[in-house]
């Protein structure tokens, strides 16, 4: 089993960067495939961004695609979201997820995640 706890969250403006980081625990963090979601209030859970267990491949959305980027560091089992060029709809709380995972591929969608975070709240004013 892993833990994960986001944190990095805040208040920006439209335009700046924030970036977001995902602490697992456990020694096994090389095993899980992960993934960042959002969720803002009164909508349902979105997929932002995905990498695979060796950061080989990471996918994304036509929304985030060019102005986020996720990478991890297996040594400090932590994922990493590079947000840049924030607008008011990125605003939402942000979940960190891990998927066990034995292929190297990325995983979209909610259902293919075993594990998440407590969240993380990312405000962008206009």
């Amino acid at each position: 089993q892993v833990q994960l706890v986001e944190s990095g969250g805040g208040l920006v403006q439209a335009g700046d960067s924030l970036r977001l980081s995902c602490a697992a625990s456990g020694r096994t963090f090389s095993s899980y495939a992960m993934g960042w979601f959002r969720q803002a209030p009164g909508k349902e859970r979105a997929f932002v961004a995905a990498i695979n267990r060796s950061a080989t491949s990471t996918y994304y959305p036509d929304s985030v695609k060019g102005r986020f980027t996720i990478s991890r560091d297996n040594a400090k089992n932590t994922v990493y979201l590079q947000m840049n060029s924030l607008k008011p709809e990125d605003t939402a709380v942000y979940y960190c997820a891990a998927r066990r995972a034995t292929d190297w591929g990325v995983a979209r969608t909610i259902a293919e995640y075993d594990y998440w975070g407590q969240g993380t709240q990312v405000t962008v004013s206009s």
